[in-house]
């Protein structure tokens, strides 16, 4: 994978979307337009999705101050270090210059509906993530209660792991685990409270949180389509799979193609690149009212 900044500039970490650079006293992510899907990175770039993503977090960071602090300093381009300020044109809207948090090794997923790998389990072993469940629930329903069903985080091209929140305890201690729980719970249920009011369901999500100066913060990204599974509220209907707000389409075209979802990833079509670029601006609208 190669960056949308000059290879001499301090790149740090490649992740499957993110690019981060080492400034010093503090990091620059840059979000691009890469697409992975099954945790491989696809050959085409899906264009806008980065400022989508990036200004989408932007947006619930500032949503959530009240309940968390997180590691923006800035999102100007202007108040960046001069080597990145050549770079304006490929940085604006895409970037945001954080603080060097010391990631947690778990990432945090809060589970509102039943879908996905959740549904699956629950159909198999009547649980998700050894949480029991009731008896009938239908695919898609809301759960009385949002779960939280962390995971440890993986390197780039491998699959996260589901663990019990006994051995998130284990990893992070109890203070820790249990913070980060209710924080994860809080920042749900405010986002899926907003969210709804803009006639998206967000049926589930995930979130990485930091140490700095012994204090947890909030990192990474938050609530986008990315990270979260998106839902229209009007086509929403239990007992099925959903239309979803995300990269869905990517999904579902890659199901039917015969991929094997080992690395490389297949070229997409002209019409499934353009309807994901257009759905990931349409969430972004939805959301705040704005504009790329």
């Amino acid at each position: 994978m190669t960056s949308i900044l000059n290879d001499d500039l301090p790149m740090v970490r490649q992740g499957k979307v993110r690019d981060i650079f080492d400034t010093g006293d503090a990091l620059l992510m840059v979000t691009t337009d890469r697409l992975s899907a099954f945790d491989v990175v696809l050959p085409n770039l899906i264009p806008d999705k980065g400022k989508v993503l990036n200004q989408i977090s932007v947006f619930w960071f500032k949503q959530m101050e009240d309940i968390i602090k997180n590691h923006i300093i800035t999102v100007d381009v202007n108040e960046y270090p001069d080597e990145f300020k050549a770079h304006r044109d490929a940085l604006d809207k895409r970037s945001m210059l954080v603080k060097k948090a010391e990631p947690l090794p778990v990432e945090c997923i809060v589970r509102g509906y039943i879908s996905g790998s959740g549904w699956k389990s629950y159909q198999k072993e009547g649980h998700v993530c050894g949480i029991e469940l009731p008896k009938g629930l239908k695919e898609s329903d809301q759960l009385e209660t949002p779960l939280f069903t962390p995971s440890t985080k993986a390197e780039v091209g491998d699959h996260d792991i589901n663990i019990s929140f006994e051995e998130t305890i284990k990893i992070l201690g109890k203070e820790k685990a249990e913070k980060i729980k209710s924080l994860s719970l809080a920042i749900y249920k405010k986002g899926a409270e907003l969210a709804l009011e803009k006639g998206i369901i967000i049926a589930d999500t995930k979130f990485e949180f930091g140490m700095l100066d012994d204090e947890i913060i909030l990192i990474d990204e938050i609530l986008t389509p990315d990270s979260s599974r998106f839902w229209p509220k009007d086509d929403y209907e239990p007992g099925r799979g959903q239309k979803s707000y995300d990269k869905q389409t990517v999904r579902d075209w890659l199901v039917n193609s015969g991929w094997d979802k080992t690395p490389p990833g297949p070229e997409l079509p002209a019409e499934i690149i353009e309807n994901t670029s257009n759905t990931y601006k349409d969430i972004y609208t939805r959301l705040t009212g704005e504009t790329l």
